[in-house]
């Protein structure tokens, strides 16, 4: 019995989680981004505010905008973004990649190229948590502005 009624709630959740990477989902998060350190010498502890939306496309496929701060030491940072998400609904996890641009206060731009990988774990049918770990590959100063780190959100599908 007990073997029973373990298998219909694995079964359960997967149905409910598979059911929100349908095309025409929509998506927001909120997250706290960057909670990383950098290998640059000039920004080793990074903290962040970061907010999602999105749209699948198709099942799985996600479209998605980001904005967001970010906060070092020595510098703050406004980034806007977009990008898009892959979603394996058999286990959770999701790849997602983009581009984003983001503003100095010493007063330069940056482009970036994220890549993420994360696991979507759904407290009910439409909230979730959302960790993930995250590469920024800076495209105007590779080795000072490139960022790794770890992410965790909050997010609902409706």
């Amino acid at each position: 019995m007990k073997k029973i009624i373990s298998f219909l709630f694995v079964l359960f959740v997967a149905v409910s989680a598979n059911a929100q990477f349908r095309e025409g989902t929509k998506y927001v998060n909120a997250s706290l981004s960057n909670l990383g350190f950098s290998y640059s010498k000039a920004d080793r502890f990074r903290f962040g505010l970061q907010l999602d939306a999105g749209y699948y496309i198709a099942d799985r496929w996600m479209v998605h905008a980001n904005a967001g701060y970010q906060h070092t030491k020595a510098v703050d940072d406004i980034f806007v973004g977009a990008g898009l998400r892959y979603n394996i609904t058999q286990n959770g996890l999701f790849l997602g990649a983009g581009a984003e641009l983001s503003h100095h206060t010493k007063g330069s731009t940056d482009l970036y190229i994220p890549a993420e990988v994360g696991y979507t774990f759904f407290l009910n049918r439409y909230l979730t948590i959302e960790p993930a770990v995250y590469y920024k590959m800076s495209l105007s100063h590779f080795g000072d502005n490139s960022t790794a780190g770890v992410r965790i959100g909050l997010g609902y599908y409706f």
